[in-house]
């Protein structure tokens, strides 16, 4: 009788919580213009408030014009990654040419769609050239919707990252628009700008920026550093 009363106060079976994802943190920011797109990303890589690595690119170089930008959950980064890398190969190998920036972006939609009972907990963010070399940039939720737009941010830091950029990209709500056309040089100073005021308010993003410039020539990189607490 003693020991039945020990769990006199049990009321029912314990549920214990399981996730199959994990968070890794990072943000994506991208902004494309006449004639060139800009991509940048932390390399910060976290779990909770442990720090991984401080040095972990988050952009993949698709083509001679495409980059896609991804942040989240790292093991499904990896997975998608690999598998788009794979799919391009295949493509180049069969058509003798290399894949489109369109044509990659409507790709993603189909492979994240697939997956959409299980999905890839990632935040991709696709930057390159249009057929007119103009630069476009495309941004995806979980199950495979895409957005086409001149401008994204993406990741932990998204929802403080876009109204900088509406307000200095897409002139939301100004009465006296800037009417000069956007330049790599603004396009960079912006990004590392963004960047600069995420790393002051998000735990996850920080160390440092890579900044990827694609133009018709090719693609250049530049780093920038951030603060590293």
């Amino acid at each position: 009788m003693e020991l039945m009363s020990e769990y006199s106060d049990f009321v029912g079976p314990i549920k214990h919580n399981f996730s199959p994802y994990t968070d890794n943190g990072g943000s994506i920011v991208a902004i494309g213009g006449p004639g060139f797109a800009v991509i940048g990303s932390d390399t910060r890589l976290t779990s909770g408030f442990s720090i991984y690595t401080r040095d972990q690119s988050k952009l993949s170089v698709l083509g001679k014009g495409t980059i896609l930008g991804c942040s989240g959950c790292w093991c499904d980064v990896l997975t998608l990654t690999r598998l788009i890398d794979a799919r391009i190969k295949l493509y180049k190998h069969e058509h003798q040419k290399e894949m489109s920036t369109v044509a990659i972006a409507q790709m993603l939609v189909t492979m994240l769609y697939n997956k959409r009972f299980f999905p890839y907990y990632v935040s991709n963010v696709l930057a390159g050239l249009d057929a007119n070399d103009h630069g476009v940039v495309y941004s995806y939720d979980p199950v495979g919707h895409m957005d086409k737009n001149t401008f994204h941010a993406g990741g932990s830091s998204g929802p403080l990252l876009q109204p900088l950029l509406d307000n200095q990209i897409g002139h939301c709500n100004m009465q006296l628009k800037p009417t000069e056309a956007l330049t790599i040089q603004r396009a960079v100073r912006i990004v590392k700008d963004v960047f600069t005021s995420a790393a002051e308010r998000d735990i996850k993003t920080g160390d440092g920026v890579i900044i990827k410039i694609i133009t018709k020539e090719g693609i250049l990189e530049e780093r920038f550093p951030l603060r590293e607490d």
